[in-house]
């Protein structure tokens, strides 16, 4: 985005910070002049590819909800000027039975039913609403990440965790009603399966069928946010972008 040196400096608010999809999407708004905040479980990691430092991270559990409301309140008092441009939705768990195995319906207890849904789900309706007057200010963008486990069983992806990216995706329609006329977009990517530390194993066979013929990589996905953030995509709203080599046709 050239010809803007005086525009404000643009910011995102990323979660799920930390590894993969996340790295990769701080690491592209970064390289374009982007001030990028950041959230995750983890503190900030030293390795971090990023130059703002621990200053623009913060610690946060979505799976409660106070503090996840703790954050927002800070991710306020952080804003320059009451807007934020943009707000990645990205963090995700999916919890696995012993030695990784897949938990289907019958077997996910309860709580982790709903430790899934408060960091998957429910945590974007926080962030959303709770900043939506910041997001309004910047006409901004948000991106919700989804996932193709969230059409179809997925033989490593677990039945909560494929549930809501489901309902992540039903999210993402009705923001996009709600949030649109207010002059905020909304959109979902859903990755496919991306080379990232979290593969299972069996992977391999997945690809086998993937009309590519390969795993996507984080900087594609990364890519992919970038253009529904910027004006690039200025009449793309209440879209999922699938970013997966082909793999739901």
């Amino acid at each position: 985005m050239t010809g803007q040196t005086n525009a404000p400096r643009r910011t995102m608010l990323l979660t799920g910070a930390s590894r993969g999809i996340g790295h990769a999407t701080v690491k592209r708004f970064s390289s374009a002049g982007w001030r990028v905040i950041t959230c995750s479980r983890q503190p900030f990691p030293e390795e971090c590819p990023w130059m703002a430092g621990p200053e623009d991270h913060l610690q946060i559990d979505l799976a409660d909800p106070a503090d996840t409301a703790r954050a927002i309140a800070e991710v306020r008092e952080r804003l320059e000027n009451g807007r934020l441009d943009a707000l990645v939705n990205n963090a995700g768990v999916s919890p696995k039975g012993p030695g990784g195995a897949r938990l289907g319906t019958i077997e996910t207890e309860l709580a982790d039913w709903l430790k899934v849904f408060h960091v998957n789900f429910f945590s974007t309706v926080m962030l959303a609403r709770g900043l939506l007057a910041e997001l309004e200010t910047a006409r901004g963008s948000v991106v919700n990440v989804t996932s193709i486990a969230g059409s179809r069983v997925h033989p490593f992806a677990g039945a909560a965790y494929a549930t809501s990216k489901a309902a992540l995706a039903a999210l993402t329609r009705e923001m996009a009603a709600d949030f649109g006329p207010r002059g905020v977009r909304v959109n979902a990517i859903s990755p496919g399966e991306i080379d990232t530390a979290i593969l299972s194993p069996g992977t391999d066979k997945i690809v086998a069928q993937i009309p590519m013929r390969r795993l996507g990589t984080p900087e594609e996905v990364a890519k992919a946010i970038y253009f529904l953030c910027t004006d690039q995509s200025s009449y793309v709203h209440g879209a999922e972008l699938h970013i997966n080599g082909g793999q739901h046709v």
